[in-house]
């Protein structure tokens, strides 16, 4: 069957009744959609014809936990980015009237009492309440939206493990695993990368070979997680700050985000398939790897040894 909006609630009646259910990824599997002739009969045929050549590009059906917490780590991060919105519009309301707050200004109730109280107009004052409301009304559904992912984000498989590297968090750590699901379906961590969309595009033909940029498929969320944790994680490993560094002074600060992100990446994939925690990052330079020498796992890991 194709993935549409109440897949999950067919593959859920009727997963237990067959062998297996293959959900097709539409957005890869133009034949039924360019098809000149569309009817039931023979885009079944079709599916039927694909699937038993093995060329179907399925789609993962996650377990049922792991598809609620995605959908609530979405709505956290929707609710996020209209609060953001509406912090930057009253930004523009004071500085219309030469009052420059900081970024940090309206980050607590005591911040967004001081707006205020400022100086405005009658008008002004009346906007500016809705919008501290609006606010108000945001902090006390995203705190209640965290606290639910911090309560069942520990029941999830591998949860403390991506706990004890520094620069996730339990909301990270529970965002992660609602989209990896199964880390035993990627057999090695680019796949896990492709399936995140942190690989770039390549395009070869005959001799000639580009690479361009991110194929940006996947959890739009997860990627911009990933990237966040990276970041911090950057202040406590040497190693990885290096890195960062390297490859800003070559390609930029987005292209080194975007590297760190991709190699973090692996640390998450073989902290997850291995069952282990790292306790803290290692303070490692290629440079100091010697042929036989007896590297722990999280050291390993860092370099980028493949394991």
């Amino acid at each position: 069957m194709e993935s549409t909006g109440n897949t999950r609630l067919f593959h859920d009646a009727v997963i237990e009744h067959v062998a297996r259910v293959a959900v097709v990824n539409p957005s890869q599997f133009k034949v039924i959609s360019q098809s000149v002739k569309k009817t039931d009969k023979n885009d079944a045929e079709l599916l039927a014809l694909y699937l038993a050549k093995g060329l179907m590009p399925e789609v993962r059906i996650k377990e049922r936990k792991q598809r609620e917490m995605s959908h609530l780590a979405q709505t956290r991060d929707l609710l996020v980015k209209q609060r953001s919105a509406l912090k930057a519009k009253i930004n523009n309301l004071l500085s219309a009237e030469g009052i420059n707050l900081k970024r940090e200004a309206l980050s607590s109730n005591k911040a967004l009492e001081r707006v205020l109280a400022l100086p405005l107009s009658p008008l002004m004052r009346a906007e500016a309440c809705v919008l501290v409301g609006q606010i108000r009304g945001l902090n006390q559904s995203i705190g209640e939206l965290e606290e639910l992912i911090e309560e069942e984000g520990p029941k999830f498989a591998g949860h403390a493990n991506l706990m004890s590297i520094k620069g996730i968090g339990s909301v990270s750590a529970a965002v992660l695993l609602s989209v990896i699901g199964d880390i035993h379906d990627f057999s090695d961590a680019g796949k896990l990368a492709a399936y995140l969309g942190l690989v770039p595009r390549v395009q070869n033909s005959n001799e000639t070979e580009h690479s361009g940029r991110i194929t940006k498929q996947g959890n739009k969320l997860a990627r911009t997680c990933l990237v966040q944790c990276a970041l911090v994680a950057k202040r406590y490993s040497s190693f990885l700050q290096n890195f960062y560094q390297r490859i800003q002074r070559r390609r930029g600060g987005g292209k080194a985000n975007i590297a760190l992100a991709r190699k973090f990446l692996g640390v998450i994939y073989h902290t997850l398939k291995k069952q282990l925690g790292v306790r803290r990052l290692p303070q490692l330079r290629p440079g100091l790897l010697k042929t036989g020498q007896n590297l722990t796992l999280s050291r390993q890991l860092f370099m980028g040894v493949r394991i």
